[in-house]
Parts: C-alpha cells; sequence; structure tokens
C-alpha cells in the first residue's frame, strides 16, 4: 500500500517545499491562525457579558462552541486559494510541463497535489483551534466537551477536504487562475449555506445532529475526490489555452444524446426513451428502497415530534371535517394546473440542486412527501384511521401515477450525479453534465410530465371524493 502511494507523497512533499518558500501563502495564514482565534476571544468575552447581564445565559453557552466552529472554519478558506492555484497558477507560470510529462500515473498527481494544498490550512485551523481554547479558558474559564471537541476537530477535517477537493477540480478543468476564482463561487456559497445550517444547529444545542453533517461532507468529498482523479486528463490539461464557450458544440451534443437516431415520436419513445429506462433500472430500484426508507423516517418522526393526544380525532374528520370539499377551486379543474405545477416545481428544483451535490439534496427534496405521508399515516392509524384506509383515501388515487413519476424522475436525478463522478472514457465534464441533462430531459419530457398531468387530474378530481366517500360512509 506504502509503495503504491509513494510516488504521490513525493509529489506532495514538492508541493509543501514551494508552498513554505512563498510568503504570499505562508503570511495570510500565519495572521489567521494567530490573530483571528484572539479576535475571537475577545468578541466571546464581550458577547457572553452581554448576553449574562440581560439573564441570556443560554446564548453564552451555545455562543462560545459556535465560535470554536468559526476559528476552525476560516483557516481552511485559505486552502481555497492554494488548491485553485495548484493546476491552473503552475499552467499559466509554465512550470507543469516538467510534472505532467513525468512516468507518475495521473492519480498520483491528483491525489499529490491535493494532499499538500490541504496539508497547512488544515494544520493552522487546528493551531487556531488550540489557541482559541486557551485564551476562553483563561478569560472565561470555559472548557469544551471531549464530544464537542472531537465533534469539530472532525468537521473542520472534512470541511477542509470537500472545499479542497472541490477547487482541485475547479483548477484541472480552468486555463486561468482568475477562471478558478470565478467558478469558486460554486464552492464558497454552498459552504457558506451549510455554516448557516451547522450554526442553527449549535445554538439549538442538538450537537449530535452535527454527525449526519460529518456523515454527508465525507460522501460528497469522496465523490469530489473521485470526479477530480476521473476527469483528470494530463494531455488535455497541457493542450488547452483557453475556455470557450462554444454554444454550437453544446447543443449538437445535447441534440444527439436526446433524439439520437429516432425517426418521428414513435420511434424516439420506441428507440431513445425505452433505451433511457433501460439504463436507469438500478436508479429506480435505490429510489423504490429510499421511497421505503423515507416512509419508515416518516413513522419515526411520531416518535420525535408527536402530535398531542385529543388534537386530531379521526371521528370528527369523519363527520364534518371534509365537508365542502366541492366548493373549493383547487379540487376542481381549476386546480389541476396548480398542483401539476407545485409538483414541475420541485421536480425542477431538486435537478438545480442535485446538480451540486451529486443528486444528494435533489434526492431528499423528492423524497420529502414521502417522509410527510409515512408521518402522518402512522399519525392517523393511531387516531384510529387503519393505514389502508388512509393510503386508499389520500395517496392511492393520484400516487399511481405520481410515484411512479417521482422514482422515474429521482434515477434521473441519481444517474446525473453518477455520470459526473464516472465519466465515460475521454469525456469532459461539460460533455458529460450535457449528455446527462439530455438524459434527464428524455425522461421528464416523455414519461414524467405525463404522468404528473394524469396525477394532477386525480389528485383534484379523483382523490377528494375518494377520502370523501371512505371517510363518511
Amino acid at each position: 500500500m506504502l509503495e503504491s502511494i509513494r510516488p504521490a507523497l513525493v509529489v506532495a512533499r514538492r508541493e509543501l517545499i514551494d508552498q513554505m518558500r512563498d510568503w504570499r501563502i505562508m503570511a495570510p495564514i500565519a495572521i489567521l491562525t494567530l490573530i483571528f482565534p484572539a479576535i475571537m476571544n475577545f468578541a466571546a468575552d464581550r458577547m457572553v457579558g452581554f448576553a449574562n447581564r440581560y439573564g441570556a445565559g443560554i446564548v453564552a453557552d451555545r455562543l462560545i462552541p459556535f465560535l470554536l466552529m468559526v476559528v476552525g472554519f476560516f483557516p481552511i478558506s485559505v486552502s481555497l486559494v492554494i488548491a485553485l492555484e495548484s493546476f491552473a497558477g503552475e499552467k499559466e507560470r509554465g512550470s507543469i510541463e516538467p510534472l505532467l510529462t513525468s512516468p507518475l500515473k495521473d492519480w498520483h498527481l491528483y491525489l499529490g497535489k491535493l494532499a499538500a494544498v490541504m496539508i497547512p490550512p488544515l494544520v493552522a485551523a487546528y493551531v487556531g483551534i488550540a489557541v482559541y481554547l486557551v485564551g476562553v479558558y483563561r478569560e472565561l474559564g470555559w472548557t469544551a466537551e471531549p464530544s464537542l471537541l472531537i465533534q469539530i476537530i472532525v468537521l473542520t477535517f472534512v470541511q477542509a477536504l470537500v472545499m479542497v477537493s472541490g477547487a482541485v477540480v475547479v483548477s484541472t478543468q480552468t486555463t486561468s487562475v482568475r477562471a478558478a476564482n470565478l467558478l469558486a463561487s460554486f464552492i464558497i456559497i454552498p459552504m457558506a449555506f451549510l455554516m448557516q445550517a451547522e450554526s442553527m444547529v449549535m445554538f439549538w444545542g442538538e450537537y449530535d445532529a452535527l454527525w449526519w453533517t460529518v456523515l454527508g461532507l465525507v460522501f460528497i468529498a469522496a465523490l469530489l475526490v473521485r470526479t477530480g482523479i476521473g476527469h483528470f486528463n494530463r494531455e488535455e490539461l497541457l493542450g488547452r489555452e483557453l475556455d470557450v464557450l462554444n454554444l454550437r458544440w453544446m447543443k449538437d451534443v445535447f441534440v444527439d444524446q436526446f433524439r439520437g437516431q429516432a425517426r418521428g415520436v414513435g420511434g424516439w419513445y420506441r428507440t431513445q426513451l425505452w433505451k433511457t429506462l433501460r439504463e436507469a433500472r438500478t436508479g429506480l430500484l435505490l429510489m423504490a428502497l429510499m421511497f421505503v426508507g423515507a416512509f419508515g423516517v416518516g413513522a419515526y418522526l411520531t416518535q420525535m415530534f408527536p402530535i398531542p393526544p385529543g388534537l386530531l380525532r379521526v371521528d370528527n374528520l369523519r363527520l364534518e371535517g371534509l365537508e365542502g370539499f366541492e366548493e373549493i377551486d383547487l379540487f376542481s379543474v381549476k386546480g389541476i394546473p396548480v398542483i401539476w405545477f407545485q409538483n414541475m416545481r420541485a421536480i425542477v428544483l431538486g435537478t438545480l440542486l442535485g446538480l451540486f451535490s451529486y443528486g444528494v439534496l435533489g434526492i431528499l427534496l423528492v423524497l420529502t412527501p414521502f417522509v410527510i405521508i409515512g408521518y402522518f399515516g402512522v399519525v392517523l392509524a393511531g387516531s384510529g384511521l387503519p393505514l389502508w384506509e388512509f393510503f386508499a383515501a389520500f395517496v392511492l388515487p393520484h400516487g399511481i401515477f405520481e410515484i411512479p413519476a417521482i422514482l422515474l424522475a429521482g434515477s434521473a436525478i441519481l444517474r446525473m450525479g453518477a455520470r459526473l463522478a464516472a465519466p465515460a472514457f475521454g469525456e469532459s465534464i461539460t460533455e458529460g453534465v450535457i449528455r446527462s441533462f439530455a438524459d434527464w430531459a428524455k425522461i421528464v419530457f416523455g414519461s414524467v410530465i405525463p404522468l404528473l398531468l394524469a396525477a394532477a387530474a386525480m389528485e383534484s378530481l379523483v382523490t377528494p371524493r375518494v377520502a370523501l366517500w371512505l371517510l363518511t360512509r
């Protein structure tokens, strides 16, 4: 094992030596390591005193761990600059040719660069955490619980790995540091949103939930590393001189993948759509399993967030709760476009989120209705409404169309993420995204849209009447 990764370690050592010689890299790291924790200590002292003055001690207790996380995060932000410069910067300086023409394998070069740009900021982050802990102990007498400290250390590591691996992917696919810096916004903005979510978790005191964040980041980091290795091509990196937005080429690739050799709509359904659906069998199986899992999560949430007894009484629902459905516009022909648009909006939003998360966020979004179904199904079952009757009344009439549509859309989103992580031989990231988007369009336009239209008609015209008949009979 050591012999196989030794060439990568040689590359990492070369890069680390070059970084240590450059004061423009080391100076910001040293400043962030020593000065920023002192600023956070000063802020913690003043803010804790302010909170205690007005009897808000719980705010002070939540604030110090949050600042500990911030102290660990800011030094690793420097890793973005170093990582973005790793390939694109060397190409601009003309120093990358000897490295790329060496007998090293592509994954040796990639992993060596990845390790080199990650080590200095990560060491700085841990030193900054130590400085902050010493300062906050001297000023306020606060010490971190071992479990919380381990969480922050692990979270800092995986955040650094995600940012660095994403930045290295960007650096390998651009021809200049300027372009890489602009594309880095697709890394910074999601990480900023993640920091906000983590801060909410910490202020609520639900520190155990951070382990789920760590697990998700490990998964994303592994996919980013896999993507970087899969798309790394030294010949293309050496030969590419300028990134040009070739709209005609992009259109031709999309049309070729979408239409293929089909003649007419019937031929397209028989060849292109059927072929794509066959290739999506694995994704459909995974989506079906996740559907069952989402229902189980909803059932589990009834134990964490129970509805108070007596608040939901099925007897009242049977007698009075469904009266007047016919008078609501939503449950008429007028409701069909409203329901259809809502479902399509969720599919499109899930696709956009999936593009930036290898399908993970998109799948979570499209599975949310199943979690809700599981929650209310179990709640109503505990209130006297049999589970089979709940499904027959509220889910099954339109679900026979909507559930397959969601499973198909989810499998298309999964395929987009899988194709990005494991590209075809000789396929660039841009071409892979275009072809996977064409496959998504085939599934959506060929099957998802008609199924959701039928589901909207059933949900607006049939489901309310079936529910009214079952619950009032």
